[in-house]
């Protein structure tokens, strides 16, 4: 009874389009079998403006001159948005944003980039009626092929209608198709057409007066109030967990972050250059002085074990390092002061060219790359990540056994790093930039943590992972020495694997196009 008291309470408010109740006095228990529509930038979102996710676009696809001529483009759609109407301001953003690019990429960035800022931007109150429906729609005024992946993905919604982009020969012409930008009656008229009359969703949600028009349409309608301050929902309260992502920008761009982007990248890119050259060209010795002088931060924690004697036939040690960048071994060498050879899956010709450091690549035949690694700890030390990939994450994805089958002599290397404006790794574009982009960020810092070496008993004991007279299999070795690192860093250890990172990312598994998987949390187990 209750309950339809509210329900007569609600429709009486949408008798004025401009009275609607609040969010706040929206019931989200017992919804199980009702249907939401929400809006998207301001009511599912925090933030009323679109033009960071347009930034991405920007950056990620055309770089930094298409970047810069949106910047330029944004008071020009802000003065249309605000004196003539919203429609012609989101025009202006579609056409300098999307004017001349592949689809495909597009598609890539709102696969790869956009989930991981649209997820650290969701509206708690929002997202607690929305999360507790059983049928969830989303009317934007976003272009469809920004938002879909991320909505029906991570949010889990059903239906998503958006602004429709014009496409001619795979490449977006800047155009958006008829009826135009999703706002006021087009979203009513997309509203209509989606639902018919007797199966209206039961909750409308927006945020402004452009979204009364769909807003009177449902049965109950809450408005929800501009709060910038509101703190976002929490990661772990999302239905899937962010794992992989991509991009190259490590913060959101507000237009002034990507003003600054913009003055700073030729700068950085000097200084990039600068630290690389001190990186390669000094004794190893020396790199760490020159990198604190230049502004590289490199924190050592922990008892690295002392350099092998030349005259000792013992195996060299193997560094079992966790993978955040390529540069991974470089710091393990530098925190060492001597050079650490590294094996590695893959690494672009110009990367292996600046490298301070011996690197091998591996062949991913497992005999073959087997007997490689034998015989280079027989000369000595060795650096692996046994990853294979790299994870931003908090996340330790699969250790390949390997590793463990060939030495007993092991010490885990918990890696970490901090950046401020760019990552240094990518699934998509070109890996020869990886160093420059992390060495272009301002004060980049990479945290080198030394764990105790692995004992004997703990380890596989060259018996090639049968259980040999440590009685450990070289799975157990590797899950062990994953759920060390784990705890050192407080991440979480998953199953996941190098072809799960490119097929979500890239759409292959780094040499083959295949079908990206449904990456679910069951792939995420507690340390």
């Amino acid at each position: 009874m209750a309950k339809s008291k509210e329900i007569s309470c609600n429709r009486s408010y949408n008798s004025s389009p401009f009275n609607f109740p609040t969010i706040d006095q929206c019931q989200s228990i017992g919804r199980e079998k009702d249907s939401v529509v929400a809006d998207m930038d301001g009511t599912l979102l925090r933030g009323r403006s679109s033009f960071p996710y347009f930034a991405l676009v920007a950056f990620e696809v055309g770089g930094i001159l298409r970047l810069l001529l949106l910047l330029l483009a944004s008071p020009f759609a802000g003065i249309l948005y605000y004196f003539i109407s919203e429609s012609a301001g989101i025009r202006v953003l579609v056409f300098a944003t999307f004017a001349g690019m592949r689809v495909s990429d597009i598609e890539s960035v709102a696969r790869a980039v956009l989930p991981k800022f649209y997820s650290g931007d969701l509206h708690p109150e929002t997202w607690q009626v929305f999360s507790s429906c059983g049928r969830r729609c989303v009317l934007t005024a976003n272009p469809r092929i920004m938002v879909e992946d991320f909505l029906k993905d991570y949010l889990g919604a059903d239906m998503v209608l958006g602004t429709e982009i014009n496409v001619y020969r795979g490449r977006a012409t800047g155009f958006v198709k008829s009826p135009g930008v999703l706002v006021g009656r087009n979203k009513a008229k997309a509203l209509k057409k989606a639902f018919s009359d007797s199966e209206m969703p039961n909750i409308g949600l927006g945020d402004r007066k452009t979204d009364h028009q769909f807003m009177k349409l449902c049965k109950e309608s809450y408005m929800v109030p501009p709060n910038s301050n509101v703190d976002p929902v929490s990661l772990d309260k999302l239905p899937k967990p962010i794992v992989f992502h991509d991009g190259r920008l490590v913060h959101k761009p507000t237009p002034f972050t990507a003003l600054l982007t913009i003055l700073w990248i030729p700068v950085g890119f000097l200084l990039a250059c600068l630290r690389i050259a001190a990186g390669s060209l000094l004794p190893m010795p020396l790199v760490y002085y020159a990198f604190w002088a230049l502004g590289v931060r490199v924190h050592i924690h922990g008892h690295p074990p002392p350099p092998p004697q030349k005259s000792s036939a013992q195996s060299g040690v193997l560094f079992v390092c966790s993978h955040r960048t390529l540069l991974d071994p470089i710091f393990l060498s530098t925190a060492l002061g001597r050079p650490i050879p590294a094996v590695t899956y893959s690494l672009s010709r110009l990367s292996e060219f600046i490298s301070p450091i011996k690197t091998v690549r591996l062949s991913r035949d497992r005999a073959t790359d087997a007997a490689m690694i034998k015989k280079l700890l027989k000369e000595g030390d060795l650096a692996i990540c046994p990853e294979g990939t790299t994870c931003r994450e908090p996340f330790l994805l699969r250790f390949s056994a390997l590793f463990a089958e060939l030495t007993d002599e092991l010490v885990p290397v918990a890696m970490s790093n901090r950046m401020s404006m760019f990552h240094g790794t990518t699934a998509r574009g070109w890996k020869g930039m990886d160093p420059f982009y992390f060495f272009m960020n301002p004060s980049p810092v990479y945290e080198v943590t030394f764990l105790n070496k692995l004992p004997y008993e703990l380890t596989s004991c060259g018996s090639g992972g049968g259980g040999g007279e440590g009685g450990r299999s070289s799975h157990e070795v590797a899950n062990y020495i994953q759920r060390t690192i784990a705890a050192s860093l407080s991440y979480e250890c998953t199953s996941f694997t190098r072809k799960d990172k490119y097929r979500a990312l890239a759409g292959n598994d780094g040499s083959v196009t295949v079908q990206k998987p449904n990456l679910h949390t069951n792939k995420v187990m507690g340390c």
